[in-house]
């Protein structure tokens, strides 16, 4: 936005307003005292909450005169900035572009200024005085109606799905074509920009420039997490059955890994860490039999629902695998979708992620040793996910697996571990 000195200098001379604030920077002593965090990160926010912006510091904001930032002050503004992004805003506006610039004053010399580009964000944010959004050239406090239209919007009983987004300061490029390509059939169109935009995973934005979607990264993009930073399985494999007061001093984790990368990858790793640190137990038969606490192909089953339909829209959540000696356990962020309840999932079905989901039905499942339900994709889309999970764990563990929903905000199942005559460490 505004790219290029020349094309920012025309904006700020000819007094551009709706996408523009400018701002002179004031200072006590090396710390920056104006403009205050609270006003900036009304800006900031009313930027992302709406289609975007720039932010200058170092231009007066009613002559647009060109008063520069000191050189050995720009670090100090540079972490003002960055402050206010983590600490003043609920999200954080995360995915922003921050430039010193060059540019003439009206005194013919040169002037640093600090440019920051706030493109029009996935979530809604609050800042200290409320939730604010821009309406031509100011700032304005959203209505109570406006508001709800943009959670309803961005958050999971959206009108645009949250997968179908596109993902700000991304190109085509941040894509993988060997991630991509491997949807490709023979009557898909030979064009990438046409293809994956018919796929789902690109969409033309509001300045008009082809950008990944959300599904696009998650699925498209060997780091998700680098615009998405939650998108991952946090995995802790553990001890015991609990986690207790003096775990720290018991030595209570046996493994843990943060598992990123494409879905499809996650699922399959979440599986191999589950197949690594799960125990097993010797069956009541002349020998030894081991067998395992878990159906490896009910864990993959588990996981793929689990990053199919969590809600990406919420901020600081992640999908937490978490395994005891005597269960496992899978918390996915997000409520259940539309009108789903835990006693209707066994008949029901519904997809939160849409585009998600349909690329998902197009990956073909792993041929590997531990997947034992013979399947050609990641997803078979007729609704016996949930019904598998549950027969063949009861059948197994002798105990019903349950699914719970925690304060509206996350979605967890408990599978129970196989009862076993004894286990080796």
């Amino acid at each position: 936005m505004m790219d290029g000195k020349q094309a920012l200098l025309d904006a700020i001379r000819l007094r551009e307003t709706g996408q523009l604030v400018c701002a002179e920077v004031r200072f006590s002593g090396r710390k920056a005292i104006s403009p205050t965090s609270d006003d900036f990160a009304d800006e900031m926010a009313a930027f992302a909450n709406s289609r975007g912006g720039v932010l200058v510091l170092g231009v007066e904001d009613k002559s647009r005169d060109i008063v520069g930032v000191p050189h050995d002050r720009l670090d100090a503004v540079v972490d003002f900035v960055k402050e206010i992004c983590n600490d003043s805003i609920t999200p954080p506006v995360e995915q922003f572009l921050l430039d010193r610039i060059s540019l003439p004053s009206s005194t013919g010399s040169t002037a640093a200024v600090v440019k920051l580009d706030v493109p029009r964000s996935l979530f809604v944010h609050r800042s200290p005085g409320g939730y604010w959004h821009r309406v031509g050239d100011s700032k304005r406090v959203m209505t109570p109606v406006f508001l709800a239209r943009l959670f309803q919007q961005r958050s999971q009983t959206r009108l645009i799905r949250f997968d179908e987004q596109p993902v700000a300061n991304t190109s085509l490029d941040d894509l993988s074509e060997s991630l991509w390509a491997r949807f490709r059939t023979q009557r898909s169109d030979p064009a990438p920009e046409t293809f994956l935009t018919k796929l789902g995973m690109a969409v033309r934005a509001d300045e008009g420039a082809v950008r990944p979607t959300v599904a696009g990264v998650l699925m498209g993009s060997l780091t998700p997490e680098r615009w998405l930073p939650n998108a991952y399985v946090q995995a802790v494999a553990y001890r015991g059955s609990s986690v207790t007061s003096d775990a720290v001093a018991a030595n209570y984790q046996l493994d843990a890994a943060d598992i990123t990368g494409p879905l499809d990858r996650q699922i399959i790793e979440a599986s191999r860490f589950v197949l690594k640190n799960m125990r097993r137990g010797a069956s009541k038969v002349v020998g030894r039999v081991d067998e395992p606490q878990f159906d490896m192909a009910v864990v993959f089953e588990a996981l793929v629902n689990a990053v199919a339909h969590r809600d990406y829209a919420i901020h600081g959540a992640k999908i937490r695998l978490r395994l005891f000696e005597d269960r496992l356990e899978l918390f996915s962020p997000g409520a259940l979708a539309n009108s789903l309840t835990v006693d209707s999932l066994r008949y029901r079905q519904t997809a939160r992620n849409e585009t998600v989901c349909s690329l998902l039905t197009r990956c073909l499942a792993p041929d590997e040793p531990w997947l034992t339900v013979g399947r050609a994709h990641f997803m078979e889309r007729r609704g016996e996910g949930v019904p598998i999970i549950l027969d063949i764990s009861t059948a197994l563990a002798e105990r019903e697996p349950q699914y719970r929903v925690l304060d509206d905000a996350e979605l967890m199942l408990t599978m129970h571990a196989a009862p076993t005559d004894q286990a080796d460490d």
